[in-house]
């Protein structure tokens, strides 16, 4: 396995593969993550080492880009707010097709969709080769989005923190308040013995 030497991190290089259909070749290589993938409550964040491992296929209508990223998660707790991290390991498989055999397959497949249809179309979903070159930016990006969880938490049972004071329930599993119904508060003050009852004892 070779390894990657292009300066853009996400960029890799397939002048030995293109119109060579048959031929492969492998690459390995760490990037520090230039920006934040993920969202804001967890994601891997900038600077964060991010592992890579591609497999290149040529095909007749492109490069064929099997890999894997590795990487550390982080973010919070939605339940507590406590820092997490989460190991992330997310793979992917996209086709880049030659600019040739994308626009081809745009004409055959017809005209872009209406302006307000929610189908998207072929050409926003089809990857393609620049030059040589083809970018896993966007390849990664939706990989990592799609395994990260929606709500991140801490542990499955977080208890979260206190709806009235803020504290860490779990931190204090016996943390309680005691509340007394609005409607009976005039009465409490009854509960207990005035300064004039202890005055007439």
């Amino acid at each position: 396995m070779v390894t990657h030497e292009q300066e853009r991190v996400w960029v890799v290089d397939t002048r030995e593969l293109v119109r060579r259909p048959g031929s492969m070749k492998e690459l390995a290589w760490s990037v520090a993550a230039p920006e934040l993938i993920g969202t804001d409550v967890i994601g891997i964040q900038v600077g964060q080492q991010v592992d890579m491992e591609v497999r290149l296929e040529s095909v007749v209508e492109g490069v064929l880009a099997t890999g894997t990223a590795r990487a550390t998660a982080s973010g919070v707790c939605v339940r507590c707010l406590e820092d997490l991290e989460e190991d992330l390991e997310v793979s992917f498989q996209e086709l880049f097709a030659y600019p040739e055999r994308a626009a081809h397959h745009h004409k055959v497949a017809g005209p872009p969709a209406r302006k307000g249809t929610e189908t998207p179309t072929d050409e926003e979903e089809q990857y393609v080769i620049d030059g040589d070159l083809l970018d896993l930016e966007e390849v990664v990006r939706d990989a990592v989005v799609t395994a990260l969880p929606y709500q991140p938490v801490c542990r499955d049972d977080c208890p979260g923190l206190c709806s009235l004071c803020g504290a860490r329930l779990a931190d204090d599993p016996d943390h309680h308040h005691d509340v007394i119904d609005p409607r009976w508060s005039a009465l409490a003050g009854m509960a207990g013995p005035t300064d004039d009852d202890e005055k007439r004892i």
